[in-house]
């Protein structure tokens, strides 16, 4: 159990100390009573490492009691607290080094204004995963006179400033757009220009080297949208000298600047926009926007995409009928359509670059932008990201160490991990291919916090995704390490001193042995064989939001670290939990820990409704009721046991020999199977169906089936221990109460071992499966007899006055197809592909019908009507199902199954008379007398016997 405390840590304990206020304010303290401790308590977590000797112990205690099997000497907890985990990670990190994967640069990174220093996934409250979207921001010049709301700039250049993700569009602009209520500002760049642009933005923007005072944006002049409608600009390479800037109601302020570009020959929202305007005098009116302001100004063609043309937004707005800049859901459609095959498909008609590819064109002319001092780059966070310190990011250019993720040769490495790992579900590998597709240079340095610090840069500390790649490796030597002490505090036979590099590197790389090594040779050995015993791992549980970094991290170390044969073999991903089909909230009360559902529930039952919360990547559900459900159904199964037990003198003795002996015994058989799979899938709710909830209905079949000859000990018997095996991984509690006191095994349960069982015969299951359907079938018919029904089935007679005592059944059966069914089962047999399960072209099977046998008889055009049917009937069953579905019979003999159960099957229907016959046998036939015609209007087929009730 690894401890992981980072930066998270040092960010809690400022929320602590606002608790604390809290407290000192609000003598009830019912904030405190969430974390279960005391007022007076509550101050200590000032300090982090408070939080790492209070909390391990606890969840310790937690798990023991959830019956969690673990070897806890591996336990230990992370950063410089750790000397040994320390050393680990320093020497991770100078390996890493010394092959060019750690290089420092100056870029873009998600960085929290409040703790200075780069925030990295797991410093995140939201936002995991998010990373810097890059623009480029375009200078329009404000020109003069300036009004009397920028008269304070005079002599500065003012620039309306709008981020842009197509600047090779701007040759086509317009007009500039602003949100009139928006809230803007003037803000000082450097000594001479000024932006006009959202607060927002000026904040990323100083993190970015363009604020006169490094990170902190200076506003010279408040501005609203309504103060910049009309102002005159000079926008690079717009077509148009002078363009105006003009009021439009959907401008995001979360997003970019604030300031957008109008560009109406390509983006629909602009084209939409600017229509409106010209359109509607009233519009221009409200807002103050002179004519000559709007009206002049026409589409651009700046780029020909095909089948849209050169005005490829009217073209969308025309086609999809747009009238206004309001409706957008087809605003958002008709930018779906065409913005990326503008930048894919498109080529510019216009500019240095006319005649070559959109794609080609657009990084020349953003870096000619830039060159000229007409724009310069920015970003910004892609979405909203909160620091657990609870401010909100801003993207920074900083100068720190980053780890090369995505670099060519080490992606392919990564890629060939992958393609060799047991992800268990497709939407897992997709996760890491996605993944591996943006993965770039990731920033591994922060300025404060708990860790390690970087060794040959101790300023800086390794951020907390960066610490924790390959620290599986660790378990299998920490116990060895730690002497008991999880915080590797207590002195043993190694000291942390001596776990230099030449020792890891023996010890995880295959390095040569280090002579210089002071600790001994039987203890290095013992360290390299656990290290060889447990690698590589088959497994690595985590979340599935962990695919997007931690996950990939560990990939991508462990192919730059160690050998081939010692790269990870399997990942195995899970959703989070949600209790009662609702999301976890403590704010709603919707929320249970650990300790609280085992006080609430027990420990197994809590294990039971996890193991049935689901199986796939999804998000589990943890319902209450399940639990509940479980205590009774494990009660109840208590009971049982002890009540046969008692009576086991009544059992049936002897190996089991009848039919329902050897259809029970197969049912475990499977079970034992099915579980033992789904349990190596980890897909629980699958192994609690088949070992647990079929299982006992398969013994609740039998229980019914064997009649007055009663059960037979010895499969009751291995029943009882099958089950408590099967159940053990869930339920350990139950199942090693069940193994001591009631089935009084020896040892415990859990080192019993996975039971013996036997190949299934699926054969006798599918004849059991035939046996159940068929009695329900009779059931049913000799039901619709018995009421009268006007709309008796067409396998049996409406008779009005009958009951079950002045009943008898003929039950026949045809166990193999002839005549035209059996000719149409043998075309499709051979025009189908039992790999891919597809048949060839229905015309194909036509033609072969047509020149079979049937085809050529003279009342073939009749029997046609027949076929056409039962050819799609069949068709589809074999896609289902497989190839048997095609069979002319069954693989087991249906007279003899019926036979040897018509005990079980008179029991079931109340008849003392019932007899199996053959459809073609026709002295069977007459048996029906007056109602033989129902026989040959519903003939029986294999697997579809036909049931006639008649008075004895």
């Amino acid at each position: 159990m690894q401890m992981e405390v980072h930066h998270q840590i040092s960010s809690r304990a400022k929320s602590l100390k606002l608790l604390q206020n809290l407290v000192d304010k609000h003598s009830s303290g019912r904030s405190c009573s969430s974390f279960g401790l005391s007022d007076s308590e509550i101050s200590e977590f000032q300090n982090p490492e408070k939080w790492l000797n209070y909390f391990p112990p606890l969840a310790k205690e937690d798990l023991r009691a959830f019956g969690l099997g673990c070897d806890w000497r591996r336990s230990f907890v992370t950063t410089e607290i750790n000397p040994f985990f320390d050393s680990f990670v320093k020497w991770q990190m100078r390996k890493l080094k010394s092959t060019g994967k750690i290089i420092k640069d100056v870029r873009y990174t998600i960085y929290s204004p409040l703790d200075d220093q780069p925030c990295a996934d797991h410093d995140r409250a939201s936002g995991e995963g998010v990373q810097p979207q890059d623009y480029t921001l375009i200078k329009m010049e404000v020109l003069s006179p300036f009004p009397a709301k920028l008269a304070p700039l005079e002599g500065r250049k003012v620039f309306l400033a709008a981020a842009t993700l197509r600047p090779e569009t701007m040759y086509g602009q317009t007009n500039a757009w602003v949100l009139p209520d928006g809230k803007y500002g003037a803000f000082e760049i450097n000594e001479t220009d000024v932006f006009i642009i959202t607060e927002r933005a000026a904040l990323n923007l100083a993190y970015q080297n363009f604020s006169k005072i490094p990170k902190k944006p200076t506003c010279l002049v408040a501005l609203t949208g309504h103060d910049l409608i009309g102002l005159p600009l000079k926008s690079p390479l717009s077509v148009n000298k002078v363009i105006y800037a003009l009021p439009m109601l959907t401008i995001l302020t979360d997003k970019g600047t604030g300031i957008v570009t109008s560009v109406p020959s390509d983006a629909p929202d602009d084209y939409m926009s600017l229509h409106d305007l010209k359109a509607k005098p009233a519009f221009r009116a409200k807002f103050g926007v002179k004519d000559e302001w709007v009206l002049p100004f026409e589409i651009v063609p700046i780029i020909n995409i095909p089948e849209f043309g050169d005005k490829s937004a009217e073209k969308v707005c025309n086609d999809l009928k747009i009238k206004s800049q309001n409706e957008k859901d087809k605003l958002a459609e008709a930018k779906r359509l065409t913005y990326l095959r503008g930048f894919t498909e498109g080529t510019m008609l216009v500019g240095e670059y006319a005649g070559r590819k959109v794609q080609e064109a657009k990084p020349l002319i953003r870096n000619k932008l830039i060159e000229t001092g007409e724009a310069i780059m920015y970003s910004e966070p892609e979405k909203r990201v909160m620091s657990r310190s609870g401010d909100e990011c801003v993207v920074a250019l900083t100068d720190q160490w980053y780890i090369i993720y995505g670099e060519e040769e080490w992606k392919k490495l990564a890629e060939d991990c992958l393609s060799n790992m047991n992800l268990y579900h497709d939407e897992t590998r997709h996760g890491f291919e996605h993944t591996l597709s943006w993965l770039n240079q990731w920033a591994c340095s922060r300025s404060f916090g708990l860790g390690t610090r970087i060794p040959w840069d101790p300023q800086f500390l390794v951020e907390s995704l960066s610490d924790s790649t390959i620290y599986m490796a660790y378990y299998t030597v920490a116990h060895l390490l730690h002497n008991g002490d999880m915080f590797g505090g207590t002195t043993g036979p190694i000291e942390p001193g001596q776990m230099t590099d030449e020792v890891w590197d023996f010890l995880f790389c295959g390095g040569p042995y280090p002579e210089s090594s002071k600790i001994s040779s039987s203890i290095l050995n013992k360290m390299k064989q656990e290290f060889e015993y447990w690698y590589p791992f088959d497994l690595r549980v985590s979340g599935k939001d962990l695919i997007q970094n931690h996950l990939t991290f560990c990939i991508y170390n462990h192919t730059a670290i160690m050998s081939k044969c010692h790269w990870p073999r399997g990942f195995r991903c899970n959703g989070h939990i949600m209790l009662n089909s609702e999301k976890m909230s403590k704010s709603t009360g919707n929320f249970r820990t650990l300790k609280q559902a085992i006080e609430e529930f027990s420990a197994d039952a809590t294990r039971y409704s996890l193991a049935d919360a689901g199986d796939g990547v999804d998000d589990a559900n943890f319902v209450f009721d399940t639990a509940n459900t479980g205590i009774l159904r494990l009660t109840k199964e208590i009971a049982w046991m002890e009540e046969v037990l008692a009576a086991k003198s009544s059992l049936r003795s002897g190996p089991p020999s009848t039919y329902a002996d050897q259809v029970f015994e197969n049912e475990i058989n499977i079970a034992v199977k099915m579980t033992e799979q789904h349990y190596e899938n980890y897909m629980f709710r699958e192994a609690l169906k088949t070992g647990f909830y079929d299982l006992q209905a398969a013994r609740d079949e039998y229980r019914f089936s064997c009649g007055a000859g009663g059960m037979n000990r010895d499969l009751v018997s291995r029943f009882m221990e099958v089950q408590t095996q099967l159940i053990t991984p869930i339920c350990p509690h139950y199942a090693e109460y069940v193994w001591r006191d009631i089935l009084e095994k020896d040892g415990f349960a859990v080192k019993a071992g996975w039971p013996m069982a036997g190949t299934p015969d699926l054969t006798l299951k599918s004849a059991n499966k035939y046996l159940q359907d068929s009695i329900v079938l009779m059931r049913k018919l000799l039901q619709k007899q018995i009421l009268g029904s006007k709309k008796a089935n067409k396998k049996g007679a409406p008779v009005t006055t009958l009951t079950e005592d002045t009943l008898k059944g003929l039950v026949y059966v045809n166990e193999q197809f002839d005549g035209w069914k059996a000719e149409c089962l043998r075309i499709l047999q051979s025009k189908f592909n039992s790999q891919t399960r597809t048949f060839a072209p229905d015309k194909e099977i036509l033609e072969a019908l047509q020149n079979s046998p049937v085809g050529q008889d003279k009342d073939f055009r009749k029997t046609q009507k027949l076929c056409m049917p039962f050819l799609r009937f069949k068709k589809d069953e074999a896609i289902a199902i497989g190839p048997h579905a095609l069979d002319l019979k069954l693989p087991f003999g249906e007279i003899a199954v019926l036979q040897e159960n018509l005990d079980l099957i008179k029991r079931q229907l109340g008849l003392e008379e019932v007899e199996i016959l053959s459809g073609t046998d026709p002295g069977a036939l007459a048996k029906a007398g007056s109602l033989a015609s129902l026989l040959n209007q519903n003939p029986p087929s294999p697997g579809n016997l036909t049931a006639i009730f008649l008075a004895k």
